[in-house]
């Protein structure tokens, strides 16, 4: 399912008699907020997940006024730690599972660079540091999002079924949903050309043309578009939206309500760039029916279920897991209390075999 992956602790009293201690110096670097079996939360990468999610915050309400951003973040804020744990639990999860993804690894940073018009992955990692990040993080935190997502989809999704009579029943039950005007579902690739010398854009669309004969000849669209679109829809598989005669320009409104499920456009020349448009679906005016908005409606049932049995699973891994919160900080989504004491030592790399169960939280007491 598209766009399904998110992150969704009581406090369990602990005793934290120190801070990480330097190995070499003894001096003190950071505050350690929670244990996660063999892992750390400290001060530092709350305050980062507290910058970053600022940041989003501005990104995506572009134009509110600074109390709204404010009040945004106070209501989401609250869940940080809650969400940095649940991350932790999903990649020590994902690892246990033995999952890999060392190769998705790979091409999930070649889509970046050439989302960013990069000439090499060295660039890409100048580009990176340029930012003020360290590249081996970058590189961790996008590996531990494609193993959280790795497991929600093995693990949570896997709860999940949707059934035809569960369809059948939410399309009769709201039928005036599905009562619309005639309507086109697209989903682009898209080749920017502006600012480019001649002689690239001779080059951009032979890149175009190629890659319009591979999804003909099979390849997958939103694989295609997330490798190669330069568009800001790259990062959702090329999805554009859904629209209604005259929401479009007229040169593109003209070609694709003409065309069907699954058809794809020539390349189309615009004045910033070149476009490939696919019709995922054609609504004609009306009450909808059922096989064409059967997969709109499983996807949402699912969405509706995914919250609530992510909550579940992640309960069930923080009761199998050595987990403690330092006092004065709370995990919103604690399901337990814990009264044992704990002595703080450093940290210690991940081994293979590590037990992760209520019983390994006593033993190391």
């Amino acid at each position: 399912m598209k766009n399904i992956v998110a992150f969704l602790f009581v406090i369990m009293a602990a005793v934290f008699s120190a801070p990480i201690q330097a190995q070499e110096h003894g001096q003190v670097v950071e505050e350690i907020v929670a244990r996660v079996n063999n892992r750390v939360i400290t001060i530092g990468d709350l305050r980062k997940a507290q910058s970053d999610m600022r940041d989003s915050i501005k990104q995506s309400c572009n134009g509110c006024a600074q109390s709204e951003i404010e009040t945004q973040y106070a209501d989401q804020s609250k869940d940080l730690l809650r969400d940095l744990i649940d991350q932790a639990l999903l990649v020590d999860r994902a690892k246990d599972l033995n999952i890999k993804v060392d190769t998705e690894l790979v091409k999930r940073l070649d889509e970046v660079r050439l989302q960013n018009s990069l000439p090499s992955m060295d660039a890409l990692q100048k580009a990176v540091e340029s930012q003020g990040m360290d590249w081996e993080d970058y590189k961790s935190d996008l590996q531990d999002r494609l193993y959280t997502q790795d497991v929600i989809r093995q693990e949570v999704g896997s709860r999940i079924i949707v059934d035809h009579a569960e369809v059948q029943k939410y399309y009769d039950d709201h039928k005036s949903e599905f009562n619309r005007p005639e309507q086109v579902s697209l989903e682009e690739i898209f080749f920017g050309t502006e600012d480019k010398t001649p002689e690239q854009i001779v080059a951009i669309r032979k890149k175009a043309e190629d890659v319009l004969k591979r999804v003909q000849e099979g390849a997958d669209f939103n694989e295609m578009a997330k490798r190669y679109s330069d568009g800001t829809t790259a990062k959702d598989g090329g999805e554009l939206g859904t629209f209604e005669r005259g929401q479009l320009s007229k040169q593109i409104d003209d070609l694709v309500f003409k065309m069907n499920h699954g058809q794809l456009t020539d390349i189309i020349q615009t004045d910033k760039g070149l476009e490939i448009i696919k019709v995922e679906q054609h609504f004609d005016a009306g009450l909808q029916p059922l096989p064409k908005v059967e997969a709109e409606i499983t996807n949402k049932l699912y969405s509706q279920q995914m919250v609530p049995t992510l909550r579940q699973y992640l309960a069930e891994l923080r009761e199998e897991s050595y987990l403690v919160v330092k006092p004065g900080y709370v995990d919103t989504a604690a399901v337990a209390a814990n009264t044992e004491s704990i002595e703080e030592v450093s940290p210690t790399p991940d081994s293979p075999d590590k037990k992760k169960s209520k019983k390994h939280k006593k033993d190391q007491g």
